[in-house]
């Protein structure tokens, strides 16, 4: 087991560095959330406030651009397997005597601590956009985060795993990313929109992971919250829904990964 742990920090250690050291992946990181809060705070800053009494559109949309920076950097988890794959190092990984499962604990463990970086760094700008934090709020948000992140980076190892080339995995992660994003509850209620738009949304995971950071920001008590069969989900409720997908995810990455390798 103490074999099992070593493994798996030195594979997340690693990913952790090759990040930290490619500045412009670090930059990068942050330009699209950072363009939606700008471009979609100023131009329907009174939308949100027709809908929710007392909650501008920044209000609302922050926690989902927080959410949406943890989504793109766990996704981008799937990078480094096809990046090691592709220059012989995953070959190395896999004769050393390390099961499969830890191999892929370890690229979702790098990925949740540099998406909890991510977010964490995103909380800086909450003071200049108006919005209210403090520190029992990041308490509570810094496990949703690792939740979120370690769930979703499953889906970026999964896709990995069929995957041969950087540059093929890289545009079918965009591909992906937008529909996650727009049908998870960043932009608008997704209680307030058509019924067939209502399901799809609620069978995407970022969705309860976005209800859950929002109701830190907004309480539990919002009228913006996710309802599912008539009842209104709770944070310890959406980050139950997260972690049981992630878990499966996680499982399913596991299974591709050792059928193809």
């Amino acid at each position: 087991m103490a074999e099992l742990f070593r493994g798996i920090w030195v594979i997340a250690y690693r990913d952790l560095l090759r990040f930290i050291q490619e500045r412009s992946r670090l930059v990068s990181s942050f330009a699209m959330p950072l363009l939606f809060l700008v471009i979609f705070g100023a131009g329907f800053s009174n939308v949100i406030g027709n809908l929710t009494p007392g909650v501008d559109f920044i209000q609302f949309i922050y926690p989902g651009i927080i959410a949406m920076t943890v989504l793109m950097g766990s996704l981008m988890s799937g990078l480094s397997v096809v990046w090691d794959r592709e220059f012989g190092f995953l070959r190395e990984v896999l004769v050393a005597p390390m099961s499969r499962t830890g191999i892929v604990l370890g690229k979702a463990a790098g990925t949740a601590l540099i998406a909890l970086g991510q977010g964490l760094v995103m909380l800086v700008l909450a003071p200049f956009v108006g919005v209210t934090l403090n520190a029992m709020m990041v308490l509570k948000l810094v496990p949703l985060l690792i939740i979120v992140s370690l769930s979703l980076s499953g889906l970026g190892i999964l896709i990995a795993s069929r995957m041969r080339s950087q540059q093929g995995f890289q545009m079918l992660i965009q591909i992906i990313i937008m529909p996650l994003v727009f049908l998870s509850g960043v932009f608008f209620p997704v209680n307030n929109v058509p019924t067939w738009l209502e399901v799809i949304s609620k069978v995407n995971p970022l969705t309860y992971g976005v209800d859950s950071i929002r109701q830190v920001f907004l309480g539990a008590d919002s009228s913006t919250g996710v309802t599912v069969f008539g009842h209104t989900m709770s944070i310890l409720d959406d980050a139950i829904v997260v972690a049981a997908i992630g878990a499966v995810l996680v499982a399913l990455a596991v299974w591709s990964f050792s059928k193809r390798e």
